[in-house]
């Protein structure tokens, strides 16, 4: 117990996982802790949050992870998890970024950093999604998707390309490549422009696809996660493209993926408490 007598409030972490990143919130007692660090896989997590988390005993751990998405896959990382916090639970990054987003409110996320994917919420609460099938057969329009169509079209690249893909972290190496491409296209490299404008198109696609499957009506909240559409320039570009085919209502994301997530791992330890 702490010196007034009160026993401390349960100390609540949320890591948002990504390709390239691992972002870390913890709260306790209103306070809020940040941290990041190079992304690790999801398995080394126990032994990386007794330093990182502000200290303590987690009662409560909510991961997003890339690569997450079914019932199986969801148990198998908690038991990768079992020890790291009382009570640990596993979402998808895409789905933590939808919540912070738009905040449980029907609309389309579009999240493109490494990888890509679009994620919907309508009215009765029903998801729905689009893209999110990693490098090897999608991620569309996103970091890596640049930087490989990059590698894809410019000869002299041929060298780099054969040397990157021997590489362990050769998605993450690729998709490293995507500010070049944008800095080129927006000094005008044909190839470049023409490379960021097939991205936007294709961003755009993956939104539409799950603005039908939900059918939402327009105009359509729309928000947006990941350090790719973290550019503005590129991000009115898939703005512009998707206005071509429905009517849509772009609103900031209300706060970051891994801090949806520590939000709601203090929910869960509230819960469990009682």
């Amino acid at each position: 117990m702490s010196h007034t007598g009160q026993r401390p409030a349960p100390l609540a972490v949320g890591i948002d996982l990504g390709g390239t990143w691992l972002r870390l919130v913890a709260l306790r007692d209103g306070h809020v802790v940040r941290g990041a660090h190079r992304a690790i896989p999801l398995s080394k997590l126990s032994k990386f949050l007794p330093t990182r988390s502000g200290g303590g005993r987690i009662a409560s751990l909510v991961v997003a992870s890339r690569g997450v998405w079914t019932p199986a896959e969801r148990r198998a990382a908690r038991r990768r998890l079992r020890g790291a916090a009382a009570r640990v639970e596993v979402i998808s990054d895409a789905e933590a970024a939808l919540l912070g987003a738009l905040d449980a409110q029907p609309g389309v996320l579009v999240l493109a950093g490494t990888g890509s994917i679009a994620l919907g919420r309508d009215g009765a609460g029903r998801l729905a999604r689009a893209g999110g099938l990693g490098p090897l057969i999608g991620d569309e329009g996103s970091a890596f998707w640049l930087g490989r169509e990059w590698l894809r079209r410019t000869p002299r690249a041929a060298m780099t390309a054969r040397a990157l893909g021997r590489r362990p972290d050769a998605a993450a190496r690729v998709a490293a490549l995507a500010p070049r491409v944008l800095a080129r296209a927006r000094r005008g490299d044909r190839v470049a422009r023409a490379i960021v404008t097939a991205g936007q198109a294709e961003l755009a696609a993956l939104a539409l696809s799950v603005i039908r499957q939900l059918r939402l009506r327009p105009p359509v909240s729309v928000s947006w996660a990941g350090g790719l559409l973290a550019h503005a320039w590129y991000r009115a570009g898939v703005r512009r493209a998707l206005a071509r085919r429905v009517r849509c209502r772009w609103r900031p994301p209300l706060i970051d993926p891994a801090l949806a997530a520590a939000r709601l791992a203090a929910r869960l330890a509230a819960r469990g408490g009682r």
